[in-house]
């Protein structure tokens, strides 16, 4: 028993009294169809009562209640590691996560090479101080105990030290940005027409009532002030320097006085007091940015740019210039992590004794952090790529780095599909990091769908045989050849061959395209990409190859300004052709359907709206008084106001997070008890949002708008979600399918491209089969759709690649093939190609 995890009775969601044994120290697969159970027992059950039993064998108080099984034993404390991003803060970056950054501040603190201020001479280090004044990081540079001479002039400089290079300190960040790297200011083109004066409406959001003459008479009066004059009737376009300035930035604004800076500044709009319009909106949005609404509404009138200061570098001028080996720590940020292991690895040879001797403990910690992040697929990532950008997979890669560099040793890992967003040459890489957890003596247990790594496992659970109430027991387990060869598995039948998703007799196409001239932006290398109309377009190509550059930083932000006047400016590139060809552009990527726990499928997708009509259309409806509104939890009426509709209350731990517990006034149910009494088919509204999405569209088949929108959820592989499961448990892929569904819903006249985003994340390849079918069903009527993608199911089926490579960071972002599949896999140089031709033969 020791050498096992023993699971009796377990019925937690949809498990149906599963019991299994589970080896321990091996590497363990949990797989089947999406819904099949798989994430219930790993993180739910497995997870959650091994981090349960060790905090109450430590004395702790839990306030995890016990599993719904009669016995779970020989479970070790756990670990998870799961797609959740929990980091949203543009000041953490992959540098500051992994702590990379944090052991190259502390290198550039004690080797640092800086140039004098007064003389330009250069000044080194001082070796002779002790190593721990480098390493304290709470003094932001106040108060300098010691200096340094600058050996030509001899003026004193104050030493540095790690706070220095932190663009979260006040003694290394820029002041302009304040360490963030970007500024937001006001989008210029959307609060003015240039053709037009101020008096005939130029400034696009002063009504012709009030404000335009008001704001003239104080333009003119300020112009009178300083002793120029301002023409309200004179095209804005036209307008001098000096008038513009006063126009967008108002008399008090740096831009306006340093053209008379011995002039105070008028004390009243009736002298001349003008706050200046990009002043004015940016003032406001400060003073209403907690509001959501307010937030939304300012966004077309605001634009992040780069900080004109540090150019995006974060640091102050001073930190900016410091140097080991010739380098700044700020180019060392932007290398991607395999150059900088590179770069550690000169180091030694470079350096003089006296500079290795205090380097040398540093740079083993950093060899070794660095290591570690290539080895489990993160060596393209720079260390300035900031968290929020960091896809669900990368951030737990990252995470994975750090428990490699624990040691520790008797520990259940639990894994959530590690493989997403890497490209199929990659995963053997990835199946190595896996073992080489389980050779410190560890169990794995990896809940995944990518074939190769359910071959690679020690042991092999297979869930199902459906989704939903389909699913939840326990189809084979033992090793992957005995998965193979079960017939009732569905994915035995892929691992073995049995069955696959065919390639297409023949290619689309229309003859039209959407051209990408000259991209530039991050490490694309200057190039023109031809996006072919009409058909099923793959981009492919390693991690970092700049897949989401070209697609999202330039053809999506261009594409929303040209079709809906967003204000974000695309990365750099020369032009787009063929625009033409397009009546609509749609983005579906694996963003939040909703922020708060009240959002969910049914609320997104409208099929709740039907679902409340067809409740207040029921005579028991009618005879209470019951409209449509009563049967809605987000608005006062029918809704529980104990918990305002949403089923629990949130209690404040003393310090710990804080506890959700059932309403003790609906029990969870979130209505009234006279809206709970009325019933559709014997359901009331709370028992059909416990429903599953297959289960409402069979309930409510007979309800057109409805059945129509769950149908869809249906076909996008979704039918095992709870109706009324909040957006905030959603993963990304789940999040993108519902997005899917909902535009799906929409009366599209063709002519329409769809932007997806890795659309198979999460999915079992019977449900990348049907997945694949509406996504064919969209080209079939006159739509293209567009995927980034690493599945080799989905390449091998589109019409048209375009390969990007041939590696990731610097070393990417050149067109290594574009064509046919077929093509593709013709091409050496291309990895996609590579992992192609053995398929397009079978």
């Amino acid at each position: 028993m020791r050498d096992q995890i023993v699971i009796r009775g377990a019925r937690l969601h949809n498990l149906k009294n599963v019991t299994l044994s589970i080896p321990k120290g091996k590497l363990v697969v949990f797989t089947g169809l999406s819904g099949s159970g798989k994430s219930t027992l790993a993180f739910d059950l497995l997870h959650r009562e091994g981090q349960r039993q060790y905090m109450e064998s430590l004395g702790l108080v839990t306030h995890e209640a016990k599993p719904q099984a009669e016995s779970l034993v020989g479970l070790s404390p756990s670990i998870s590691v799961d797609q959740h991003l929990t980091n949203h803060s543009p000041r953490s970056t992959v540098g500051t996560v992994t702590e990379v950054y944090t052991y190259l501040r502390v290198l550039y603190a004690r080797i640092g090479h800086r140039p004098c201020p007064h003389c330009g001479g250069d000044v080194p280090p001082a070796y002779d101080r002790g190593n721990g004044e480098a390493w304290d990081d709470d003094d932001d540079g106040g108060d300098d105990v010691h200096s340094t001479p600058c050996p030509r002039c001899g003026t004193a400089l104050p030493e540095i030290g790690m706070a220095h290079f932190s663009f979260n300190k006040l003694a290394g960040a820029c002041p302009t940005c304040t360490g963030l790297g970007v500024v937001q200011t006001a989008n210029v083109a959307a609060l003015l027409d240039e053709t037009r004066s101020i008096e005939g409406g130029g400034v696009l959001r002063w009504d012709a009532k009030y404000e335009i003459p008001r704001y003239a008479q104080t333009l003119q009066r300020a112009a009178e002030h300083y002793g120029f004059t301002f023409d309200p009737a004179a095209p804005i376009g036209s307008l001098g320097a000096a008038q513009r300035d006063l126009l967008l930035y108002g008399v008090g604004s740096p831009q306006f006085r340093r053209r008379f800076p011995d002039i105070d500044p008028p004390e009243t709009a009736a002298a001349g007091r003008f706050e200046g319009i990009v002043t004015g909106t940016l003032r406001r949005y400060e003073e209403n940015i907690h509001k959501v609404a307010y937030r939304e509404k300012m966004e077309k009138l605001l634009v992040t740019q780069t900080c004109p200061d540090c150019g995006g570098d974060r640091l102050r001028p001073e930190s900016r210039r410091v140097t080991v080996l010739g380098e700044t720590i700020v180019q060392l940020s932007q290398r991607p992590l395999s150059e900088l292991a590179g770069w550690l690895e000169g180091l030694q040879a470079a350096l003089s004794p006296q500079a290795w001797e205090v380097a040398e403990p540093i740079v083993g910690d950093l060899r070794g952090r660095v290591r570690r992040l290539i080895d489990v697929g993160a060596g393209y990532l720079t260390l300035a790529r900031t968290s929020p950008t960091v896809s669900a997979g990368e951030a737990q890669r990252l995470r994975l780095a750090s428990l490699l560099g624990s040691g520790l040793s008797g520990v259940l890992y639990v894994l959530d599909e590690p493989t997403i967003g890497l490209h199929p040459r990659d995963t053997a890489r990835m199946i190595a990091v896996l073992k080489q957890l389980r050779d410190l003596g560890n169990t794995v247990l990896v809940v995944e769908h990518d074939l190769d790594v359910v071959r690679a496992a020690d042991h092999v659970v297979d869930l199902g045989p459906g989704a939903g109430e389909q699913g939840g027991e326990v189809v084979v387990a033992g090793p992957p050849e005995a998965v193979a060869a079960c017939p009732a598995s569905a994915t035995g039948r892929y691992l073995s061959g049995r069955e696959r998703i065919a390639v297409p007799s023949r290619r689309r196409g229309n003859g039209r395209r959407l051209v990408i001239r000259g991209a530039r932006a991050n490490n694309l290398k200057d190039i023109t990409v031809a996006l072919p109309l009409g058909m099923l377009v793959a981009v492919t190509g390693v991690s970092g190859s700049g897949k989401s550059t070209l697609l999202y930083d330039i053809l999506d932000r261009a594409a929303r300004q040209r079709f809906y006047d967003a204000g974000d400016a695309p990365g750099d590139h020369e032009t787009i052709e063929g625009w033409e060809h397009l009546d609509k552009f749609i983005t579906i990527d694996q963003t939040a359907i909703g922020r708060t726990p009240r959002s969910n499928a049914a609320t997104y997708t409208d099929a709740f709206a039907a679902i409340r009509d067809t409740f207040a259309a029921l005579p028991e409806a009618r005879e209470r008084g019951l409209q449509a509104s009563h049967f809605s939890f987000n608005v006062p009426g029918g809704r529980c106001e104990r918990c305002e509709g949403a089923g629990t209350l949130t209690v404040q731990m003393h310090l710990m997070p804080d506890v959700q517990v059932r309403c003790p006034a609906c029990h969870g149910r979130r209505f009234r008890r006279e809206v709970l009494a009325v019933r559709y088919r014997g359901h009331s509204i709370s028992g059909v949002l416990d429903m599953t999405i297959e289960e409402a569209a069979a309930a409510f088949q007979d309800v057109p708008a409805a059945a129509a929108r769950l149908g869809l959820m249906v076909d996008v592989g979704l039918g095992y979600l709870r109706l009324g499961q909040p957006a905030t448990s959603l993963s990304g892929g789940e999040a993108q399918r519902v997005k899917l569904a909902k535009e799906l819903a929409r009366r599209a006249g063709g002519h329409t491209l769809y932007l997806l985003d890795e659309p198979t994340t999460g999915l079992h390849p019977a449900d990348v089969a049907r997945l694949l079918g509406i996504l064919q069903r969209l080209v079939a009527a006159g739509n293209t759709v567009l995927v980034i993608e690493h599945n080799l199911d989905v390449i091998k089926v589109a019409d048209w690649v375009v390969d990007l490579g041939p590696e990731g960071g610097d070393a990417g972002g050149r067109i290594i093939a574009e064509g046919t599949p077929e093509q593709v896999a013709n091409v050496a140089a291309s990895h996609t190609g590579a992992r192609l031709r053995p398929l397009l033969r079978a």
